[in-house]
């Protein structure tokens, strides 16, 4: 029984090596131009003992893929404790540490993947978009939004993917002023909706009012209030 246990664990930590691998080399190419051979030689095993483990590349392509998934939904899982826009803030951080660390792998990941496996990818990126709008609407405190709440959520989540994915083309903008222009866009964005709904603007005016005056969200009405720069 014991010899068992350990050939399974034995199974089980090859995949995650595997795994590991495919996500590392992922990360820094286009999956299409990773072969099976550098994936075996990268993790030190024969072509064949990869299929042995997995039927194909596109098989080790989605595990690789919901582990990659299910790291990026995990962060914006952040105690609900302290004011949003610090809380917000730091799920930036983590979330363009995620995209800096898996730059090329994360612009296939969003963009769908290989064409063989498109709908698996959709199905991945649609579960990552889906755990991310849980988890927003939990730092709401809101169970049951409303219709306009629910569009500025899902609208902040596609502009953070997006941005992102510019940034990575040539990182032209501070990466720490992009992590805080989206937290000022999330209250824009839900700002302007609370215009037009008083139960949304009852849960923005609460989440407001925890706010410290040097916090980031105090930081873009202090924007706000500068002067315009004069024309040279």
């Amino acid at each position: 029984m014991r010899n068992g246990v350990r050939r399974r664990m034995g199974v089980e930590q090859r995949r995650e090596q595997l795994i590991a691998v495919a996500l590392d080399l992922f990360g820094h190419r286009r999956p299409d131009d990773v072969s099976i051979d550098e994936i075996a030689a990268a993790a030190g095993i024969s072509r064949p003992l990869v299929y042995h483990y997995f039927p194909g590349k596109q098989s080790l392509y989605e595990a690789a893929l919901r582990r990659a998934a299910e790291e990026l939904a995990g962060l914006f899982d952040e105690p609900r404790e302290g004011p949003l826009g610090e809380r917000l803030l730091r799920v930036m951080s983590r979330f363009f540490d995620f995209v800096e660390t898996h730059g090329t792998g994360f612009a296939a990941l969003m963009r769908g993947g290989p064409v063989a496996g498109s709908g698996q990818a959709c199905a991945v990126v649609d579960g990552v978009r889906r755990a991310a709008y849980e988890e927003m609407l939990s730092h709401l405190a809101v169970r049951s939004p409303a219709p306009r709440l629910e569009l500025a959520v899902r609208s902040w989540i596609a502009l953070a993917e997006t941005t992102a994915l510019l940034w990575l083309d040539g990182r032209r903008i501070p990466r720490e002023e992009l992590e805080l222009q989206l937290v000022h866009a999330f209250a824009a964005l839900t700002g302007v909706s609370a215009a037009y709904d008083e139960g949304m603007a009852s849960t923005l005016r609460r989440s407001l009012a925890e706010e410290p005056a040097d916090g980031p969200l105090a930081e873009l009405v202090h924007r706000l209030d500068r002067p315009a720069p004069q024309p040279s």
